[in-house]
């Protein structure tokens, strides 16, 4: 996911695709422990795609780069 797209969503769509992806990042550690995952950049991606959500709900807490909290 790119950050335009992130920026262009409001808190609370972020909010809930953040604890979403939380939740399949777990679920595919568990699994490349157990099983092993056929695509392991995956994890990387996600992982990425986590931090670009926090990193933009971050900036809008605090009102860098002229965000505004929305919603």
């Amino acid at each position: 996911m790119k950050a335009k797209e992130v920026r262009g969503k409001e808190d609370g769509e972020i909010q809930f695709e953040l604890e979403k992806l939380e939740q399949e990042l777990f679920g595919m550690k568990f699994r490349t422990l157990t099983e092993g995952i056929a695509d392991p950049a995956k994890i990387r991606r996600s992982r990425r795609d986590l931090a670009r959500m926090r990193t933009i709900l971050r900036e809008r807490e605090l009102g860098v780069r002229g965000q505004k909290s929305r919603g």
